[in-house]
């Protein structure tokens, strides 16, 4: 079973980090994953730095241009992670867009990922309609999960099919806005999450941007099977680099 289907099978809310890998500096990478899963976390996120990150906020975006700066690259980041699961056991997954992937080769890069230990992808300018007609039997020979994304105005024609065609959890995005830009929950927001909840998909949700501390971690898993924070984290490691990650995480979590 993959490990991000195993995870989710715990009886417990799921806290995941995402970080940019290669920031703040190019072989931080390592570190970080082993720490955070130390410390208690989940799953992490492992951004792929891009030069274009649409869906991202700009602290986010900042790192990931840093990143590039430092010489993070698709070839470094899987060379970095070629012995990770001598040391970690929690569900990795990588997140980034798909121009990247696909000069790396789609079949190459799933076939790396397999090997190094990779559990799923998340790649939010993948279409899809795109991936299921062209991608899915690749992914799923590789062992990968392809974690989609909704919005609260995504329509519940399109959440139907994209829980028809996962098998592992749907980020559910708090908002339609842009990662790091909210701080708290409103009224709307908690409406929505209910209303996905509701639905009883069969793939458990995972709520995304604008968790910053305790308090919006248990907002958005009154719903939810979890959480990711990313920005919130990656001003943490731009503030304290990778000391003090215990703290961090203690502080989210209440330990």
């Amino acid at each position: 079973m993959n490990r991000i289907n195993q995870k989710l099978q715990e009886d417990k809310k799921l806290l995941s980090i995402y970080f940019s890998a290669g920031y703040p500096s190019l072989n931080d990478t390592v570190i970080i994953i082993e720490n955070l899963e130390k410390n208690g976390v989940d799953i992490l996120e492992i951004g792929l730095p891009f030069s274009d990150p649409l869906a991202d906020g700009p602290t986010i975006q900042a790192s990931s241009t840093q990143a590039l700066k430092n010489g993070m690259t698709t070839e470094i980041l899987f060379n970095q992670l070629k012995d990770i699961r001598n040391t970690v056991s929690i569900p990795l997954i990588i997140m980034g867009y798909f121009n990247p992937i696909l000069q790396f080769g789609v079949e190459a890069f799933c076939k790396k990922c397999q090997e190094i230990g990779i559990d799923g992808l998340i790649i939010p300018d993948l279409p899809v309609d795109v991936y299921n007609d062209q991608y899915k039997a690749t992914f799923e020979k590789h062992g990968l999960i392809n974690v989609f994304l909704i919005t609260p105005q995504t329509s519940v024609k399109r959440i139907n099919f994209i829980d028809s065609i996962s098998n592992g959890f749907i980020y559910m995005v708090s908002s339609a806005s842009v990662t790091g830009s909210n701080s708290g929950f409103g009224k709307e927001q908690t409406t929505y999450f209910k209303r996905i909840a509701d639905m009883n998909l069969k793939n458990p949700q995972i709520v995304g941007f604008g968790i910053s501390n305790n308090e919006t971690f248990t907002q958005a898993t009154q719903y939810a099977k979890g959480a990711i924070i990313g920005s919130a984290f990656i001003k943490h490691l731009t503030n304290d680099g990778v000391n003090k990650i215990n703290s961090f995480v203690n502080r989210i979590l209440q330990k």
